[in-house]
């Protein structure tokens, strides 16, 4: 695409990023369909069924870059997104539900079970810090002793988060007393109100989910060939421009699941899909043959770690839940936009160095 016009990359840009939009409301619609039918409950669909949906771009653009051998590209696809995919709550909450009397989103999605999710998320986060100072040779029947690790926490989480959503052994099931979710799960707040079959569902979501894939492909490439023409770094770019671009099917999914009244699936879409995306870094490394985090550049460890940082700031506000809005805003969502912002100006200031 780099032959192309920066007029012709804009259109294909605004185009993929509409059509992602699109198949991510429609993603939503049809996940909370399955969750009921196949009886995952919100969470767990949204640590599997949507989380790995809406980071099919990033599947295919892993996968591409370690069959041509760039793992540096494919640990910068990677990490560079986890950060902003985690500000996308901050775009649920201040627009999801708006009103006089509506509560900050961790207000309303009250459950021990998010809170478990994202301390999966920054588990995950820590071994993709730690592998990247393991020496690149350390390598056996193409695997590393990281991916394993990252891979075997993620499973153990799904594990944990299924079991948390049949009971915790806390009063009221981990759930606060004040809010409306019925008793054992934990986590489903509502029924879903989408009247399809469970073949029509799976079809729309098998649609909606290549539509993401494609559409995702096209916008990483167009993006970056337009990052190039204006002259923009690359790191910076990929960490604000392409990370929202890629988000779209996080921020629509989540959006349409807030406005369903579902603000747990919108949670756990965010903390899923967090978490999954490392896991890539294993097919990556078999893939390709080498180990990858080792190759994970300055400005990738240096978000990995803003991203955790994020995520802990919201896993504290889903315990303390606070009610009151700030600027539109619970007060959680507000730390996490200025701690987002002055990691931006840290990523300046590492790019130009």
């Amino acid at each position: 695409m780099e032959s192309l016009p920066l007029w012709l990359l804009v259109l294909i840009f605004v185009a993929g990023s509409a059509l992602i939009w699109v198949a991510g409301i429609q993603l939503s619609k049809t996940t909370d369909v399955l969750d009921d039918r196949l009886h995952l409950g919100s969470a767990l669909g949204g640590l599997i069924v949507l989380a790995v949906a809406t980071n099919l771009p990033e599947i295919a653009i892993t996968v591409s870059a370690a069959a041509s051998g760039s793992i540096e590209v494919a640990a910068g696809n990677i990490l560079g997104g986890i950060a902003l995919q985690t500000v996308v709550i901050v775009i649920l909450d201040a627009f999801g539900r708006r009103g006089r009397g509506v509560e900050p989103i961790t207000y309303r999605a009250a459950s021990l079970g998010l809170v478990l999710e994202a301390v999966v998320v920054v588990a995950v986060l820590a071994v993709v810090i730690a592998g990247s100072q393991l020496p690149p040779g350390l390598i056996a029947l193409r695997l590393t002793p990281d991916v394993v690790l990252i891979a075997a926490i993620w499973v153990v989480g799904l594990f944990l988060v299924q079991r948390a959503g049949k009971g915790l052994p806390w009063h009221e099931s981990g759930v606060a007393s004040d809010t409306t979710v019925p008793k054992p799960s934990g986590h489903r707040t509502r029924k879903p109100v989408a009247r399809m079959s469970t073949v029509r569902a799976s079809v729309v979501f098998a649609l909606s989910a290549l539509a993401t894939l494609v559409a995702g492909v096209v916008l990483e490439r167009a993006g970056d060939a337009a990052s190039s023409q204006i002259g923009l770094s690359g790191v910076l770019f990929g960490a604000t421009v392409l990370a929202l671009a890629t988000s779209l099917p996080e921020i629509s999914t989540g959006l349409q699941a807030v406005k369903q009244g579902d603000d747990n699936l919108a949670i756990s879409d965010i903390f899923g899909g967090n978490a999954f995306l490392p896991v890539l870094f294993l097919v990556a490394t078999v893939i390709s043959g080498k180990a990858v985090l080792p190759q994970a550049n300055a400005s990738d460890i240096y978000l990995t770690a803003i991203a955790a940082l994020l995520t802990l700031v919201y896993a504290v506000g889903l315990v303390f839940r606070p009610a009151r809005r700030i600027a539109g805003m619970g007060a959680d969502s507000l730390v996490v936009v200025l701690l987002y912002l002055a990691g931006v100006g840290g990523l300046v200031a590492i790019s130009l160095s």
